[in-house]
């Protein structure tokens, strides 16, 4: 059976997900067969898997850097937030419902079989498996039904490495009043301290790890540096969001939806030499982007509601008017139509005026589409004709379907598409065959695709002809491989995290497991 080893934190965000996936790296380097895992995780950034089962994309991140495909088995619990009290529940990549979050708490040690059962399967087939937790393990509210954090640990006979965050500053308190608040049982099975995101010398930290130590009666296997690299992050405490941008040559503007999903897509702009990518939440924040583009999110009339209340939607309506780019992507897609009805109540109900810039309707539907697919931009007219037969891939995974009126162009063809795997062809003639997807007109342009910019030359594409509206020639830029880049980045957090970890003892902790 596989070696485990579990990564847990003094809080979210004390970067548990990359030291998790600097592991995953790490032991793939060292020849071992890895495989990431978090029980249950709650993101709004999900992933849609060959077989058509939505996960979360932390543990995607994590198994790209394991160099495998990733399964729903590495995160069979997902919660994806509809609002303020409550989730939609998916297990096993599939929605079991919404659930008020009251509720979920009393039904989710229900689900202990299902996690067991994705966790024993990646027992069979890999070596090691990383284990990632959540939030903190030290939450006195949720410790008694936890099947995240030391629950899972019990459960895997995980040995822990605990980390945190020295960037928001009291460290050490975080570490030893965590340790402190758990049981005698569950301090037994922490092995290991990790200090996350140190700016600086290493050395002036010595006499607090040696209280630390002597305190804990636990010692520290680490004090990782903080890192610039570029890979996916969880999207609830994400700092791409505050980070500040420089404007560059060509500057594109990402409106920051309260319930924004896969962020993602735009990553790989943000590695284009002369490219600003900027997310904004304000119309003074919003300046005068060549492109400005709605995102994905989990509640489509909630947040155009948004767009509304804060003056936003005037302001890119305005910007469409003078002729800039618009670009939608799912939810987004779906706000840029004439209106929007949810009769099923996925939404809340009710009708609603859309923003007007496609002659498109959105009907709100309680089956899920979610499924991969490849294809290609059609022949595009506008600003971006450039994208006219450009090869794409990504996901859908949304709930509504949109119907084109007069006056607008569908803006790619798919290939291999399934609206739903786990419906038969009888159900869903659509399997298997082409169909279009996504709508243009002039210089307004939206599809379903989530990913649709991770091909190089379709990032390119947009690039340079955003640059060819402004006068400005881009094509001297590189065709740039986002794949080549991701497999960089992964490769230089393991080769920090060697130079600051103590992989001798890590490896210690994994081979001595948790002792009976």
């Amino acid at each position: 059976m596989a070696k485990v080893i579990m990564v847990q934190g003094t809080m979210s965000n004390a970067g548990k997900s990359l030291l998790a996936a600097g592991l995953c790296r790490i032991f793939k380097q060292d020849g071992y067969k890895v495989a990431p895992f978090k029980s249950q995780n709650m993101a709004l950034n999900s992933f849609i898997t060959e077989e058509g089962l939505e996960m979360g994309r932390a543990q995607v991140m994590q198994a790209e850097a394991a160099g495998i495909k990733p399964s729903v088995y590495m995160n069979p619990i997902l919660l994806k937030p509809t609002n303020d009290v409550g989730s939609q529940v998916i297990v096993n990549g599939e929605v079991l419902g919404n659930m008020k979050a009251r509720d979920y708490f009393a039904y989710k040690k229900k689900l202990v079989p299902d996690i067991l059962k994705a966790f024993h399967r990646l027992e069979e087939e890999y070596d090691i498996i990383v284990i990632e937790g959540a939030g903190s393990p030290a939450e006195i509210n949720l410790k008694q039904d936890d099947i995240v954090n030391m629950g899972m640990a019990r459960m895997a006979k995980a040995p822990v490495l605990l980390v945190g965050d020295i960037d928001r500053g009291g460290v050490f308190a975080q570490l030893i009043g965590t340790v402190m608040l758990l049981t005698e049982e569950e301090r037994s099975m922490v092995k290991g301290l990790i200090i996350n995101k140190f700016r600086g010398d290493k050395t002036i930290l010595d006499p607090g790890i040696d209280m630390l130590e002597e305190k804990a009666g636990i010692p520290v296997v680490g004090v990782a540096p903080y890192l610039h690299i570029q890979v996916e992050d969880e999207d609830s405490l994400t700092e791409r969001f505050d980070k500040k941008t420089e404007i560059g040559a060509i500057d594109i503007a990402v409106i920051r939806l309260p319930r924004i999903s896969n962020f993602t897509d735009f990553n790989p702009f943000e590695s284009i030499e002369g490219v600003s990518l900027r997310y904004v939440e304000s119309v003074p924040q919003l300046k005068d982007p060549d492109m400005i583009i709605l995102p994905g999110t989990k509640s489509t009339m909630d947040d155009l509601k948004y767009l509304r209340q804060s003056g936003l939607e005037a302001a890119i309506l305005k910007q469409a008017a003078s002729g800039k780019v618009i670009f939608g992507i799912c939810g987004g897609y779906q706000m840029m139509g004439k209106y929007l009805s949810d009769p099923e109540g996925v939404e809340g109900g009710g009708e609603m005026r859309g923003m007007g810039l496609l002659p498109m309707k959105t009907v709100f539907a309680g089956a899920k589409t979610r499924t991969r697919v490849t294809g290609n931009f059609q022949k595009v007219k506008g600003i971006l004709e450039g994208l006219s037969g450009e090869a794409l891939e990504g996901y859908e995974i949304h709930m509504g379907q949109t119907t084109l009126e007069k006056g607008c162009l569908p803006l790619t063809e798919l290939e291999n598409y399934a609206a739903d795997r786990s419906r038969t062809e009888a159900e869903n003639p659509g399997i298997g065959k082409c169909k279009p997807d996504g709508a243009y007109r002039e210089n307004i342009y939206g599809t379903y695709v989530h990913g649709v910019f991770d091909r190089e030359n379709v990032a390119k594409s947009v690039v340079m002809a955003l640059g060819k509206a402004k006068g400005l020639d881009m094509s001297d830029i590189m065709a740039f491989d986002f794949a080549a880049f991701k497999e960089s980045q992964y490769d230089i957090l393991a080769s920090e995290l060697r130079k600051n970890l103590d992989m001798k003892k890590i490896y210690e902790i994994l081979e001595e497991g948790i002792r009976e």
